[in-house]
């Protein structure tokens, strides 16, 4: 569907001020129309005060309303609510991820043997599709059990140091990404740190995890 807003205040109230792709993308303009209905405003004052009658914004302006939609989104950055995660010596992955979330290539967490993740930190995309990354993921978990199953491993830990290699890599490419360009969204923490997507072509990914490597592992001997 084709949609223009056409009164030239409205439309500066609706376009972004951040770099396109710095924040979720919507794909559909429909919406427009609806704004440029004479029952509908958009008001993009800031809320200063939620009152027995309606809202107060923060020009002095306040309006009158029979309802309000909260829309409180989420928080994807916390990755593990509600759960709790132990690794070695007590180790809370919690603490471990409180600047931010982190794995090598998204599926295994060092200090955490055989926690295998699908869909962890920076394995997110901006666009192409999440079943690419998963398919990948659950490719390269399959083959990490199979060497295990083989070798007689009863747990496998990815090294401190390989790691951190991998992390130092990945976040000098993500800031270069329109995600760290300066304004804030679900893709990154509190500071700008982006956690959540993959910051280059996902054909690199799914290099990446086409072999599994046992050099990059600390692996426990049977028995």
């Amino acid at each position: 569907m084709h949609a223009e807003v056409h009164d030239p205040e409205l439309r500066a109230r609706c376009t972004p001020d951040y770099l396109m792709g710095c924040k979720r993308i919507l794909f559909s303009n429909d919406w427009y129309a609806t704004l440029q209905r004479p029952s509908v405003e958009l008001v993009t004052e800031p809320i200063a005060a939620i009152t027995e009658t309606g809202v107060a914004t923060g020009d002095g302006a306040h309006r009158e309303v029979d309802a309000i939609v909260y829309g409180t989104g989420f928080e994807s950055t916390g990755f593990l609510q509600p759960m709790r995660v132990t690794g070695l010596g007590g180790r809370d992955l919690h603490e471990a991820w409180r600047d931010g979330a982190e794995a090598y290539r998204g599926v295994m967490v060092s200090g955490f043997p055989n926690l295998f993740l699908l869909y962890g930190p920076n394995t997110n995309l901006g666009s192409n599709s999440i079943i690419f990354m998963l398919e990948a993921q659950i490719g390269h978990v399959s083959r990490a059990l199979d060497s295990m199953r083989r070798r007689g491993l009863p747990w496998l830990d990815v090294r401190g140091e390989v790691q951190a290699d991998f992390n130092r890599w990945l976040q000098a490419l993500s800031h270069r990404t329109v995600w760290e360009s300066g304004c804030h969204s679900w893709y990154t923490t509190a500071d700008g740190r982006n956690t959540n997507n993959w910051p280059t072509f996902p054909y690199r990914y799914r290099r990446q995890l086409r072999r599994f490597d046992l050099r990059d592992y600390e692996a426990g001997p049977a028995g």
